[in-house]
């Protein structure tokens, strides 16, 4: 194999490599770093002896990713306020045809059920990543954490009872989602209280993730009454030469809120029966780099 096809048969590969290691571990920059080092060792490797190019490269990249996990958690335990994961641009697009995957991928990146995998411990998370948004045979996923199948499926079945219980029972509808996200936007930024107020669930809970590098509650604000008022009064302080687009984060629709040319914020909303249920704004400027260019 010679340094050319080398790279397009890992370029071919990039998409699902970032896939897991985002999942592992919740930011860009970091799982970049994972498949970037991935790609150093497969250029650096004995190719010829690779049978399968697709799992030799998913192996490299969950143990890494694992090692960086081990890393980083001591860095969010001493995280100012609430912890989120930095927000992350999918476009599924045609390359997922099916609807069900579709929704399986999506969820597996959302914000909330990457919240709840932050409790689990590094092979757990792993084998959820693996067996749940992958759909990876336990003999695969052994293989590639150098474990026995039996252990394996004990760690799954640990993480998936984990995340059951934990993860919160929202059915994704993109249409939906968009339609009450433009309806927040409209009733935020024009000031309507009432309007505001009519989207909320009465249990919504608000979730802002700065890091102590930017304004944001520092706590988790609950109950629509307190949410409701929190938000009318941001926006009645304003952001200068405020402006939004919307794209897509984490396999949901969002907003990215710009000041100027500079990405100030994302939000995004998880929606149940017409209601808001949950709402997560990003404001940590070091988590907002990757969406300079959005």
């Amino acid at each position: 194999m010679t340094i050319d096809t080398a790279t397009e048969v890992f370029e071919e590969h990039r998409p699902v490599l970032m896939g897991v290691a985002y999942r592992m571990l919740g930011r860009v920059a970091d799982a970049e770093d994972v498949v970037q080092e991935a790609w150093l060792r497969w250029s650096g490797a004995d190719r010829t002896e690779v049978r399968e190019p697709r799992a030799y490269l998913v192996r490299i990249a969950t143990r890494l990713a694992v090692d960086r996990l081990r890393q980083v958690r001591s860095r969010n335990e001493a995280y100012v306020g609430p912890w989120l994961p930095e927000p992350y641009v999918t476009d599924f697009g045609d390359t997922v045809p099916d609807t069900a995957e579709w929704a399986v991928l999506a969820d597996s990146v959302s914000l909330a059920v990457l919240v709840v995998l932050e409790s689990l411990s590094p092979l757990e998370r792993a084998v959820f990543v693996l067996r749940e948004a992958f759909g990876y045979p336990y003999a695969d996923i052994a293989a590639v954490l150098d474990r026995g199948e039996p252990a394996v499926r004990q760690l799954a079945g640990r993480a998936r009872k984990h995340v059951e219980e934990r993860r919160p029972r929202y059915e994704v509808d993109p249409a939906e989602r968009r339609d009450l996200t433009e309806r927040f936007l409209a009733a935020a930024a024009g000031g309507d209280l009432e309007g505001l107020m009519s989207l909320l669930a009465p249990d919504v809970r608000l979730i802002g993730d700065s890091g102590g590098l930017s304004k944001a509650p520092l706590r988790v604000i609950e109950t629509a009454d307190k949410v409701g008022r929190f938000l009318y009064a941001i926006a009645q302080q304003g952001v200068p030469d405020l402006s939004y687009r919307s794209l897509e984060l984490n396999g949901g629709a969002a907003l990215l809120v710009l000041s100027g040319d500079k990405p100030d914020s994302t939000l995004q909303l998880d929606v149940v029966d017409g209601r808001i249920q949950c709402i997560y704004i990003v404001r940590n400027p070091e988590k907002l780099v990757s969406l300079g260019n959005q």
